[in-house]
């Protein structure tokens, strides 16, 4: 059966990824990336293995772009979100807005209506 369900981390790696573009969604660019928007480190370890089981699972491709001096001739891989990500990102955003406006604490100060 194949796996339609994200958690926390991986959505939020995935938003990173959509954010950078096709250009800069490479796992170094990935991490300090989370780290700046959440305030928390991150290994590059982590990222990989996230970046890896997203793959896996259909929600992210990769492609090795060229390499360059600057990195040493090494090549990068380059990250997208795919179709499935797309589709599975925006049904997690639309449970979690559901929710939201179901809480009757922040609904009505987030300008949600139940």
């Amino acid at each position: 059966m194949l796996e339609t369900r994200i958690g926390d981390f991986e959505e939020t790696i995935m938003l990173i990824v959509g954010i950078l573009g096709e250009d800069d969604a490479y796992a170094f660019k990935i991490s300090k990336a989370f780290e700046s928007r959440t305030g928390r480190e991150i290994s590059i370890g982590a990222v990989h293995s996230t970046l890896d089981r997203l793959e896996t699972k259909g929600f992210v491709k990769s492609a090795l772009k060229n390499a360059t001096s600057g990195r040493g001739d090494q090549r990068k891989r380059i990250f997208a979100i795919s179709a499935l990500g797309k589709k599975v990102l925006k049904e997690s955003m639309e449970f979690k807005v559901d929710l939201w406006k179901q809480y009757p604490a922040f609904a009505g100060k987030l300008g949600f209506s139940a």
